[in-house]
């Protein structure tokens, strides 16, 4: 989630939910796109998919807190989340400044329901994003399970303009990882941009992902169908783009996962 809007402020002498963990990179994709990698609290536990919540401290001593996706491997020793910059957003003014070595409040727990444990079956996974989206399906990605419990991984990242396409190099990397191509899962990667025509790969499209998804261009381009009985899809990405796509999936007899009721999709507002 990356909404600054729903910032909380607390006192920073004050947070025994939180573990002071060091940041350890920045690297910045675009001006207002970033990715940051941390130290991990010991013993910190995440499903791929959920989010962490963070903070930063304010001259005056008090932490903005936010919750962002984790993107680093289930396996790995840091953890690294991937945001926009948002404008005058409190947490994202704190952002900017940002740099190796500074400390960040990391809470003990993670959280959120963006998991693939929610499908009960399904062969082919179909993860859809647009911009900071793609946060949790990056971890996704990198868990050898998910390969071996699917045939098929589509994986559709919609963004305005070309150079928004982040994690571009990591995506295409991760079929000739041996612990994830011993899974025998397919990685399918469609980019998308809305507003130029610049091109990463012959699998680029240029429109919404609900244009793709109402005029074929996306099924054909991915070479499989999205139907009731195989397809599994996780969508994450800004309101507008989930509620018009969730209505697209009813019309085709899909349904979302609820407690105890199996379904075909699960969605996460990112914005």
């Amino acid at each position: 989630m990356t909404n600054d809007v729903k910032s909380n402020i607390i006192s920073a002498g004050n947070s025994p939910k939180h573990t002071t963990e060091t940041v350890t990179s920045v690297h910045y994709w675009t001006k207002t796109l970033l990715s940051f990698r941390c130290t991990r609290p010991p013993g910190y536990q995440f499903t791929p998919g959920q989010f962490a919540r963070l903070g930063l401290v304010t001259e005056s001593g008090e932490i903005v807190s936010r919750a962002y996706s984790v993107t680093s491997a289930p396996n790995e020793t840091e953890l690294e989340f991937f945001l926009i910059l948002v404008p005058n957003g409190p947490f994202s003014a704190l952002m900017c400044n940002l740099r190796s070595g500074d400390q960040i409040f990391v809470e003990k727990f993670s959280y959120g329901f963006m998991t693939t444990d929610r499908f009960v079956d399904g062969e082919d996974l179909w993860m859809l994003a647009t911009g900071t989206g793609l946060g949790p399906f990056i971890s996704i990605l990198q868990d050898p399970s998910v390969w071996k419990r699917f045939r098929n991984l589509v994986l559709v990242h919609c963004v305005r303009n070309t150079e928004e396409l982040a994690y571009q190099p990591l995506l295409q990397s991760l079929p000739q990882r041996p612990a994830l191509a011993e899974g025998g899962a397919q990685l399918v990667l469609i980019p998308a941009t809305t507003r130029d025509t610049d091109t990463t790969g012959p699998r680029h499209l240029h429109a919404r992902i609900t244009t793709i998804l109402e005029n074929g261009a996306l099924e054909s381009t991915a070479g499989r169908p999205i139907t009731v009985d195989s397809s599994r899809v996780m969508i994450c990405g800004n309101p507008d783009m989930i509620t018009a796509t969730r209505n697209i999936l009813y019309q085709r007899g899909m349904r979302p996962c609820r407690k105890a009721v199996p379904g075909q999709f699960v969605t996460e507002d990112y914005w």
